[in-house]
């Protein structure tokens, strides 16, 4: 049944303009916080903006006096550094000054003592004075005398030196000589009365040993001898064997190969060096007594022979 008019009515009796008008209230009052949150919203990003903003400004400003506050603090140690070399400095002073004060009262006390002497105990002040005075004297001539007589001691060591130098050049040359003519002389074979093949093989065990490589050599230098035995290269290759075992400072055996290149080639050229070299390697052992009679012998028995020459320059220098 509807009313008169044509206006309906809700199931609970409330108008329909009634819901319309809560629905539109209901709507702006939401529309209404949605607009105030929102404001508050970019009011309080605003502020938290502007609270950082701040807070950095005041870190910024402490970070600053920070570092005003460790350079003060710098500039403070300095000073206290500073003020302690200040016056340690000035407490040397002091002292020197007190140490010149006290010298400077020491020498007029001195004065004073030496003005209250008489004519007299001047006079004999003075005398004393002038007798040390030419007992310094003298000893700096003394002093002096004996600095020239140094000078010239030197100057003599000196001019000996150079003597001694050239004589050593001149015994360089004269032992480069030598092994020049020895080298020649052991690598040639041609009148020593041997054949080809003897020749070669003793040549090439020599430039074996020339290389340094003693144990090669003295192979070399057996097998020529088993083959061998009897030629004029016989007594030069025993020797060289004794010279492979001096060169591997084995002085021993170097002595016990010397020994058979003397009793095996007595007539041999080699048994003036091999008795040589003997002495050398009983010196080596420290056995002089041995030594010096081996070098007496090779000037007794060979005086005219280079070997004698280098025997009595080393038996010189025994002690």
């Amino acid at each position: 049944m509807r009313p008169p008019g044509g206006i309906s009515y809700s199931p609970r009796g409330t108008p329909p303009w009634e819901g319309k008008l809560q629905r539109t209230v209901w709507i702006e009052g939401v529309i209404f916080f949605s607009i105030l949150a929102l404001l508050w919203g970019c009011a309080t990003k605003r502020e938290v903006v502007v609270l950082d903003r701040e807070t950095n400004r005041l870190q910024s400003q402490i970070s600053s006096q920070q570092k005003e506050r460790d350079s003060f603090q710098k500039d403070v140690e300095k000073l206290q550094k500073d003020f302690k070399t200040l016056q340690a400095d000035l407490l040397l002073r002091l002292e020197n000054l007190q140490t010149e004060v006290r010298t400077l009262g020491t020498g007029i006390e001195e004065y004073r003592e030496v003005s209250k002497k008489t004519p007299k105990e001047m006079d004999r002040l003075k005398e004393n004075i002038a007798l040390r005075t030419k007992a310094l004297e003298d000893k700096e001539k003394i002093l002096d005398d004996k600095d020239r007589n140094l000078e010239e001691r030197i100057k003599g060591m000196e001019e000996r030196l150079k003597g001694l130098e050239g004589k050593i050049g001149q015994l360089a040359t004269k032992q480069l000589e030598i092994e020049g003519s020895l080298r020649a002389k052991e690598t040639s074979v041609e009148g020593k009365g041997v054949s080809t093949r003897a020749g070669d093989l003793y040549k090439d065990a020599y430039e074996t040993y020339q290389k340094g490589d003693y144990e090669g050599a003295r192979r070399k230098f057996e097998a020529f001898l088993k083959q061998y035995p009897n030629t004029e290269l016989s007594d030069n290759a025993q020797f060289w064997i004794g010279e492979t075992y001096f060169g591997k400072k084995d002085y021993e055996k170097a002595i016990l190969e010397y020994e058979k290149a003397i009793a095996k080639y007595p007539e041999g050229d080699k048994v003036p060096a091999a008795l040589l070299k003997q002495a050398f390697a009983f010196l080596e052992l420290g056995d002089k007594t041995n030594g010096r009679n081996l070098l007496k012998r090779v000037m007794e028995r060979y005086p005219q022979s280079e070997q004698a020459d280098t025997a009595k320059k080393r038996l010189d220098t025994i002690k």
